[in-house]
C-alpha cells in the first residue's frame, strides 16, 4: 500500500508539473495573439505623440476619440464595408451550396466516377494555371470590374471539399440512406432533410473558413476591380496602410503638415481595429463547431 501511494503521489506531482507547463505555454501563446490587437486598440485612442514616442505599452494615456470620429465619417470606408459584407455573405452562401452538395456526392460509394473527380481535385491543389491565364479567363467571361469576379472564381475550394467529403463519409452511414430509400425518400430530400440537419459542425467550419477568406481577400479585387464603388474594405486599408494614400476627406480641416501626420497614425490604428472587429466577433459563436468539424473531417474516414 505504501509503494502504491508513493507512485500515486509521484504521478500526481508529474501531472501538476505538466499542467503548470501546459497552462504557461498556452497563456504565453494567448498573450502573443491578443496583445497586438490590444495595442492597436489603445494606440488608436491615445495621443499620437505618445504613440510615436513609445509612451504606451499597456494602459492608454491622454485618451482621445478624434480618430474614430473621423473614421466613422469617412464615406469610402463604409463603401468598402458594404462591398466586403456583400462579398462575404453572398460568396459564403455560394461556397456552402457547392461545397456541401459536391462533398456529399463524392462521399457516396454508388457515385460512378468519384475517384476520377477526386484525382482531378487533387491536381488543382498541386498545380494552377497562374495569374495571367486566370485573368484572361475572367476577362473572357465578362466578369472584370463586376462583383462576380470576386465570387465565381473562388466558388469551391479543393481542400474544403475534401474535408467535407471526409466528414460525410465518417458521419452518414450507408444504413441510414438505405432506410430512407425504403421509405421512399429521394436523394435530394435525404440530403436536405436528413444530412444537413445532422451536419451543423461541418457547415459552421466551412462558413468560417470561406467567410474569413472573403473578408480578408484583396488580391482578387486588386486584379479584377477598378471601380471604387466596387472595391472591398481590404483595398481601402491597402491604400491607407501600405501605399500611405490617406484620403483628403479624413484630413480636410487639418491645416499644418505636422498635425496631419500626427492624426494619420491614430487613423491607421483605428481603421485596422474597425476592420478586424466583425470577424473576431464571429469566431466565439462558431468555436465549438469549428473544433468538432475540423477533427472529424481531418482524422476519420
Amino acid at each position: 500500500m505504501v509503494a502504491k501511494s508513493r507512485v500515486t503521489i509521484r504521478n500526481s506531482t508529474r501531472d501538476r508539473i505538466f499542467d503548470i507547463i501546459n497552462y504557461g505555454a498556452l497563456s504565453l501563446a494567448t498573450l502573443t495573439v491578443i496583445y497586438p490587437l490590444y495595442y492597436i486598440l489603445i494606440a488608436s485612442i491615445t495621443n499620437p505623440d505618445l504613440v510615436a514616442g513609445g509612451g504606451i505599452m499597456v494602459v492608454p494615456r491622454e485618451v482621445t476619440f478624434e480618430g474614430y470620429r473621423r473614421i466613422l465619417a469617412f464615406s469610402q470606408l463604409w463603401v468598402g464595408y458594404r462591398n466586403t459584407i456583400i462579398y462575404t455573405v453572398l460568396g459564403t452562401l455560394i461556397n456552402l451550396v457547392l461545397t456541401l452538395t459536391a462533398g456529399y456526392a463524392l462521399s457516396r460509394k454508388d457515385f460512378v466516377g468519384r475517384n476520377a473527380f477526386m484525382v482531378f481535385l487533387l491536381v488543382t491543389m498541386l498545380f494552377s494555371g497562374g495569374m495571367i491565364p486566370r485573368y484572361l479567363l475572367v476577362r473572357n467571361l465578362g466578369m472584370v470590374n463586376t462583383r462576380w469576379a470576386m465570387l465565381i472564381p473562388t466558388a469551391v475550394g479543393a481542400w474544403n471539399l475534401i474535408v467535407t467529403r471526409t466528414f460525410f463519409q465518417s458521419t452518414i452511414p450507408q444504413d441510414m440512406l438505405d432506410a430512407a430509400v425504403v421509405d421512399g425518400c429521394s436523394n435530394t430530400r435525404f440530403f436536405i432533410h436528413i444530412v444537413l440537419p445532422i451536419s451543423p459542425a461541418i457547415i459552421a467550419v466551412m462558413a468560417l473558413f470561406y467567410g474569413v477568406g472573403h473578408w480578408n481577400t484583396f488580391f482578387d479585387a486588386l486584379i479584377f476591380i477598378r471601380a471604387r464603388h466596387l472595391q472591398p474594405l481590404q483595398l481601402v486599408l491597402r491604400e491607407i496602410l501600405v501605399q500611405n494614400q490617406m484620403d483628403l476627406e479624413l484630413l480636410d480641416d487639418i491645416q499644418t503638415m505636422v498635425d496631419q501626420q500626427r492624426l494619420v497614425e491614430s487613423l491607421r490604428y483605428g481603421i485596422i481595429f474597425v476592420a478586424s472587429v466583425p470577424i473576431l466577433m464571429l469566431y466565439p459563436f462558431l468555436q465549438k463547431y469549428f473544433v468538432k468539424g475540423v477533427m472529424i473531417g481531418a482524422i476519420k474516414g
